[in-house]
C-alpha cells in the first residue's frame, strides 16, 4: 500500500490513543529502559499488516530491532510467532494497541477473502471488494484483500465512474446517464452501470458501458444475462452474496463477484503482543 498514505493514518491513529503521552508507560519505565516481545498469532488465518509494527516504532522515536517470521498472505497457526522485537520497553507498550487493532482488521479481511476465493474455487472470476470500509481504513483494508487473493474495485469516487440506480433514476435513463458523463470524461475513464433486469443489459451494452453489474440477481437468471454483454464487456455481480452461497455461482460465467461484506462486517483475527525476557539491560 502507498507509504505515505500509511504513515499519515498511523500518525493520527497514535495521536488518537496516546495524546499527550501515555500515562501508564511513562510513570513506569524511563526512556532508556529496553525490552524484547514477540507476536503471536492466537487463531488459524492469514496474515496481513506485516509492515505496521515497524511502521509504528519508527514514528515512536526508532530504536528497534524488529525481525518478521510471517509475511503478508501466509496461513498463519494458532501458536505461530509471527515477528520478533527489540526496543524501549514504553515504545513497545505504547504502540502496542494500534499495531494489534490493524494487524487484527487486515488479517480478519485477509482470511475472510481467502475463505471467499477457495469457497468460491472458479479461476475465472475474480473476488473485489467495495467502497464499504472503515472511515479511514480504506487503504488498508483494500491491502488486506489483495493479500487475501482478492482484487480491488475503484477506491473511490475519484477513480472510476459508476452509475446506481438513483444515478439512473435522476438522469432520466440508462442511455442519458452514460451519454452525459462520456461527452465530459476522456477515454481512460471506464464507466459502470448497475443493473436489474434483461432490458436494462441490452440499454447498457447499446450505451456504450465498459463493466456491467448485475445487481441482486440470482446464478440462474446471472447465466442468462451474461449471454446478452459482447466479451469485451466485463461482467460484475454483488448483492445478497455470503461465503455461504456464493459457490452458487461458480461457473455462471461473470468476471467479477463483489462482496461489501469483506470489509464491512469483518471479524478481526487474534493476534496477540507478549513480553519476551522481562527487561533488557
Amino acid at each position: 500500500m502507498n507509504s505515505i498514505l500509511m504513515n499519515q493514518a498511523i500518525q493520527a491513529f497514535l495521536l488518537e490513543d496516546i495524546g499527550q503521552h501515555d500515562l501508564s508507560s511513562d510513570s513506569i519505565f524511563s526512556s532508556e529502559t529496553m525490552g524484547e516481545g514477540v507476536f503471536i498469532a492466537k487463531e488459524t488465518g492469514i496474515l496481513c499488516g506485516i509492515a505496521i509494527p515497524p511502521k509504528v516504532y519508527e514514528i515512536l522515536g526508532g530504536n528497534v530491532q524488529f525481525e518478521a517470521v510471517k509475511k503478508d498472505g501466509d496461513t498463519i497457526k494458532k501458536g505461530d510467532i509471527i515477528a520478533t522485537v527489540s526496543a524501549p520497553v514504553r515504545t513497545l507498550l505504547s504502540g502496542e494497541r494500534v499495531i494489534l487493532n490493524l494487524m487484527q482488521r487486515m488479517s480478519g479481511i485477509a482470511t475472510q477473502t481467502h475463505i471467499a476465493v477457495k469457497q468460491l474455487d472458479d479461476s475465472t472470476i475474480r473476488i473485489c471488494d467495495t467502497r464499504k470500509t472503515a472511515p479511514g481504513l480504506r487503504a488498508f483494508d483494500k491491502y488486506a484483500v489483495q493479500s487475501g487473493g482478492g482484487f480491488n474495485h475503484r477506491n473511490g469516487l475519484y477513480d472510476g465512474v459508476m452509475l446506481k440506480d438513483n444515478h439512473i433514476a435522476f438522469s432520466g435513463g440508462i442511455t442519458e446517464a452514460v451519454s452525459t458523463v462520456r461527452e465530459k470524461l476522456g477515454h481512460m475513464v471506464k464507466i459502470e452501470v448497475e443493473t436489474e433486469t434483461a432490458s436494462q443489459v441490452k440499454e447498457a451494452v447499446q450505451a456504450g458501458a465498459d463493466i456491467i453489474m448485475f445487481d441482486n440477481r440470482t446464478p440462474e437468471e446471472i447465466k442468462q444475462l451474461v449471454k446478452l454483454v459482447p466479451d469485451h464487456i466485463t461482467t460484475e455481480i454483488s448483492g445478497n452474496i455470503t461465503l455461504d452461497n456464493i459457490n452458487h455461482y461458480r461457473g455462471c460465467g461473470a468476471n467479477y463477484i463483489s462482496l461489501g461484506s469483506l470489509t464491512h462486517s469483518v471479524r478481526a483475527l487474534d493476534i496477540s503482543f507478549n513480553s519476551k525476557g522481562g527487561i533488557k539491560a
